[in-house]
């Protein structure tokens, strides 16, 4: 029976994701972007989920994309007269399900430990949340094999400043844990542990919080991000509004009012 490149457990609303090829350091292969994918769509679909844990097995979280079956492919298509086309339709491919990460109405919180590379620390940087075990490392590589990481650098330059960004995209060199939060690419780094235990506080904490306002307000934080500052603050006025409009808000203001824990 053939292992599954990745695998969902669910358990009191949140669902965890695991990258399942660990001794091959879960590299984004084709059929890794396939099954990530559909799971991603079900767990949309899916109001029990309030939360979402993208892990990787074995040794490190991911290493990015298959270096070796993209050459092969490459090749099985230069044969035809379009290598170009295949790795367009790769990238393109890879470059929507990481869209699907932040159009997820869920949080989604990495669990990093070892390695996250090229594009899996393109993952890391659009998830919403990441919390890294001390040994955790970072690198967006590709440049060590003349390939400019380009689609991960989409995603690093709107977690880190550019400066930042660019020093990693020009020299491929990694950076550890500390240094991954000081750039403000993760939130908390833990001792590997303990690691488990604080993304259980932290999806405790937003378990804590009414599903519709987390949905709401997910979903305008990345609109607003591309929106100049008046459309910006006209978008979150809407938001707010409707927001204010739910039963569950209505509930929180007025056990606020009267000083006791809201019915949500």
């Amino acid at each position: 029976m053939n292992q599954a490149y990745a695998i969902r457990t669910d358990v009191n609303g949140i669902a965890t994701v695991t990258l399942n090829q660990g001794e091959r350091f879960n590299p984004l292969s084709e059929e890794m972007l396939e099954e990530l994918s559909r799971l991603f769509k079900a767990i949309a679909q899916d109001a029990t989920v309030r939360v979402v844990v993208l892990a990787g097995a074995g040794k490190a979280f991911c290493a990015g994309h298959d270096l070796k079956q993209m050459q092969q492919r490459a090749q099985n298509n230069a044969q035809q007269g379009d290598a170009q086309d295949y790795y367009q339709k790769l990238f393109q491919q890879c470059s929507q399900l990481m869209m699907t990460l932040q159009q997820l109405p869920q949080p989604v919180i990495a669990r990093v430990h070892g390695l996250a590379t090229a594009a899996g620390c393109q993952l890391v940087a659009m998830c919403d949340l990441a919390v890294a075990a001390t040994e955790a490392r970072f690198a967006v590589s590709g440049i060590r094999v003349g390939l400019f990481c380009a689609t991960p650098g989409v995603a690093l330059s709107r977690n880190v400043s550019r400066k930042q960004a660019m020093e990693m995209l020009l020299t491929g060199d990694f950076i550890d844990a500390q240094t991954a939060l000081q750039y403000g690419l993760v939130n908390r780094v833990v001792p590997l542990e303990t690691l488990d235990a604080e993304i259980a506080a932290l999806c405790a904490s937003i378990l804590a919080k009414p599903a519709v306002a987390i949905r709401m307000g997910k979903q305008l934080f990345y609109q607003q991000l591309e929106m100049g500052m008046a459309a910006a603050y006209q978008l979150a006025g809407q938001t707010m509004a409707c927001n204010m409009m739910e039963a569950t808000a209505q509930e929180g203001v007025q056990a606020f009012l009267e000083k006791r824990r809201p019915g949500w």
